[in-house]
């Protein structure tokens, strides 16, 4: 099916054209004609899906009206968890609409207030926006929710994670109530689904067939190594196979800044992003990684959020992440628009519970492969795809059941008869007071 046949105007579905899409995806082809209709919509989709146009085109096709917005207001609110996912929906909302007359803006934390400010003050059509920035603006009367007519919640399950769900929960009691919404999150979970039922009620629910990380075009696989040994391996892998390009994820910004330094005291260099780093250098390592000048990124889960590369062949997960739904998330980086990619996963002993969640949530065993010099001394067992992590209480509980109660012994009748009494004589000390020294009980001599 073309995109004309999708009820899309003739300048939108030029504009797709001319980036060179001729059919839609699949979670386009399902989504785009109920968002066109005004119905709320819940949708489960990977990233590399086409997920964004999937909202975008719908919001260019209602909003193309010729209304004019107002100072202040915007009239769809597209709420992003970080800074970068934000820039490429906006990228893409630019593209989209280079033959209407919407506007469109990116605004995020960890940038000066101002230019954002001004920005907002003749008012934009669409904003792409991280939840903490958007209320600090609401606060500082930067920015009036009362003309929005639609909501878009992007990668919802990731802005979960990332603690956002109070703040989300401030914007959604701000807004207008005739409203239309669409969440959009890589998997339905029960904390996406308590969400919804607050964000986007009765909606129409559609999916993909079975998630991304099911699908041939990503070739997976384990590799087994001692938690010391994976950098080692990392750089044998680089120098024996000759990546020409990875994006390897790694845990912490300690992490991070010390694979880094891994890497180039054996001649590979990488660069990392994270936390730690200030968004202008995190943009332009991200920048020279798009272009080809940076071959090895090492990121941490958040700092690479949002990253859109057409033809990254492979990822890496130094360490396995936690969730087991951000592994689908990582995973998503390659393989995409239809091209072949790779996901490499480093996994020790240490790493057992992650791995049996992560394959549980799959439902299926991911292929183990050990390398020559690096197999490791503490064998990896193999997963149990109906693995559930104990709740704490749980464990505690059981373990307590399991210990000795102090009533379970037998008490004497008489609590000291077996108690051998002392025969020393007890030596007490009268008690003094502390600032004079004087036994206590004793009065005080008469000053003279």
């Amino acid at each position: 099916m073309p995109f004309s046949k999708l009820g899309l105007s003739d300048a939108i579905v030029k504009a797709v054209t001319d980036m060179g899409y001729t059919t839609p995806t699949p979670i386009q082809e399902k989504a785009i004609p109920v968002a066109l209709t005004g119905k709320n919509l819940l949708a489960a989709a990977q990233t590399g899906t086409g997920k964004t146009a999937s909202f975008v085109l719908p919001i260019l096709q209602m909003l193309d009206d010729g209304q004019q917005v107002r100072a202040k207001r915007v009239r769809a609110l597209i709420l992003a968890p970080t800074r970068e996912l934000a820039v490429q929906v906006e990228a893409n909302i630019v593209q989209y609409s280079k033959h209407t007359n919407l506007t469109s803006m990116a605004m995020y934390g960890g940038v000066d207030y101002e230019p954002q400010k001004r920005r907002l003050i003749e008012g934009v059509d669409i904003l792409v926006a991280t939840p903490g920035r958007l209320l600090d603006m609401y606060t500082k009367r930067a920015i009036h929710f009362d003309a929005i007519e639609i909501l878009v919640l992007d990668e919802a399950d990731r802005m979960l994670d990332m603690g956002f769900i109070e703040d989300i929960n401030k914007i959604i009691e701000r807004l207008p109530l005739d409203r239309q919404n669409m969440l959009f999150s890589a998997t339905l979970s029960t904390q996406v689904r308590l969400l919804a039922k607050t964000a986007v009620r009765n909606p129409v629910e559609i999916s993909v067939a079975k998630d991304e990380a099911s699908q041939p075009k990503i070739d997976q696989c384990l590799i087994t190594v001692d938690k010391d040994m994976k950098s080692a391996l990392l750089s044998h892998l680089i120098n024996e196979h000759q990546w020409d390009q990875a994006l390897i994820f790694i845990e912490t910004k300690h992490g991070a800044a010390k694979l880094v330094s891994q890497l180039e005291k054996r001649g590979i260099a990488a660069e990392a992003i994270h936390s730690g780093r200030s968004q202008g250098a995190r943009a332009q390592v991200l920048d020279d990684f798009k272009a080809g000048k940076v071959k090895y990124l090492i990121a941490t889960g958040v700092a690479a959020r949002g990253l859109d590369i057409d033809e990254l062949t492979r990822v890496v997960n130094y360490d396995l992440p936690f969730p087991p739904e951000e592994y689908v998330h990582r995973i998503g980086r390659t393989g995409r628009a239809g091209s072949k990619g790779e996901a490499i996963s480093f996994v020790s002993r240490d790493n057992f519970k992650n791995l049996c969640m992560i394959e549980r949530l799959l439902g299926h065993l991911i292929v183990r492969k050990e390398i020559d010099g690096f197999v490791p001394k503490k064998e990896v067992p193999i997963s149990i795809l109906n693995f559930k992590p104990k709740h704490n209480k749980a464990e505690d509980k059981n373990t307590a059941d399991a210990r000795p109660r102090r009533n379970d012994k037998p008490r004497s009748k008489s609590p000291t008869a077996d108690k051998p009494k002392s025969k020393k004589p007890r030596n007490r000390k009268p008690i003094t007071d502390r600032d004079t020294g004087i036994p206590r009980g004793t009065r005080k001599p008469k000053s003279a």
